[in-house]
């Protein structure tokens, strides 16, 4: 996670400027429809709905050939009895989980898959087909991500940031009368993949961290890396907007319609393989991506703003690394 997040964050800064330069200036469509405009697309400013969130979504799962099923999972307007909340309200008003699930073999393992930051579950769209071979595989988009409910983010400390996370994944496997499952989880859905599994072990079969935030060190080479970076003028302006919780999809919704093409240059840059002609992704697969990116990054800030109260400048956070341990027993 750590130095991708600062290739987003530098090409973002890097694009903003130069945009401005030349412009010289389902099953429950009303679950979000508060954040829906009457105005079409072409006149809004920020160029995005939950309409083109869901629409997105199902653009890009066409490209996997294993049937699915799409669902807003309810997990209700706060979890029972707790006294940390993973958002602040004064309504009842329900919220979903997106999830999608696919078919598979009678009696294959259960695999949940959580996805990392500044992503949703869609991101697995080219692991999909081979894994549902092996798995009932089902992936989420964590609160405030992807076509999931995306309350006000008022989250204050590391304790209910995690809250958020964890009570809402707990509340969505009760809902999915869920148990011994196989958790994976991604980058900075590794660190909530791991977390969870520390407070619910008996419901987890085995966990799955891939890439995981969380996991370093200072005595770690990346680690070396960062406060070198830090020290550069560059660095000192990243990490400020980091501590201030200032997000790539800000500036993605600050550029209003120079928004999606800036995404789509994002995409094809992190995505290139040099060893390839047609690059990771050929060029339907990366159209279809830099679509459903946008639409999601665009959306109403929600999950994203849970960053500073996890992780220190880089995604340093030895508070998992040192119960690691706990998690191979």
């Amino acid at each position: 996670m750590n130095r991708s997040v600062y290739r987003w964050s530098s090409l973002i800064l890097r694009k903003m400027a130069e945009e401005i330069n030349k412009s010289e200036i389902r099953s429950s469509p009303s679950i979000i429809a508060k954040s829906r405009s009457l105005w079409p697309s072409v006149l809004r400013w920020i160029p995005t709905s939950t309409d083109h969130i869901i629409a997105s979504e199902k653009r890009l799962l066409s490209l996997v050939k294993t049937p699915y099923v799409q669902e807003l999972v309810n997990i209700g307007s706060g979890p029972p009895g707790s006294k940390v909340r993973w958002f602040r309200s004064s309504s009842n008003e329900p919220r979903f989980i997106n999830t999608v699930t696919f078919d598979s073999k009678e009696g294959s393992p259960t695999l949940v898959m959580v996805h990392g930051y500044a992503a949703s579950q869609g991101f697995f769209f080219k692991n999909f087909d081979y894994l549902a071979n092996r798995f009932k595989v089902i992936a989420i988009d964590q609160l405030g991500w992807g076509g999931s409910s995306r309350p006000d983010f008022t989250c204050k400390s590391t304790e209910e940031t995690e809250a958020w996370f964890i009570d809402s994944l707990e509340e969505w496997r009760k809902a999915k009368n869920l148990s011994n499952f196989i958790l994976l989880g991604h980058s900075f859905g590794g660190y909530v993949a791991a977390k969870y599994a520390l407070k619910h072990p008996e419901h987890v079969q085995h966990l799955i961290l891939v890439g995981t935030a969380g996991l370093s060190s200072e005595s770690d080479t990346t680690y070396e890396w960062v406060t070198r970076f830090r020290a550069t003028w560059r660095g000192a302006i990243l990490s400020h907007l980091w501590e201030s919780n200032f997000t790539p999809q800000k500036i993605i919704r600050g550029l209003g319609p120079w928004g999606p093409d800036l995404v789509r240059k994002y995409t094809a840059a992190r995505f290139t393989n040099r060893y390839s002609p047609e690059g990771v992704f050929t060029e339907e697969e990366s159209r279809l991506l830099s679509d459903y990116v946008y639409h999601t990054s665009a959306a109403k800030a929600s999950g994203e703003l849970c960053l500073k109260y996890i992780f220190a400048f880089g995604a340093f956070n030895r508070a998992l690394l040192n119960r690691f341990d706990t998690l191979l027993h």
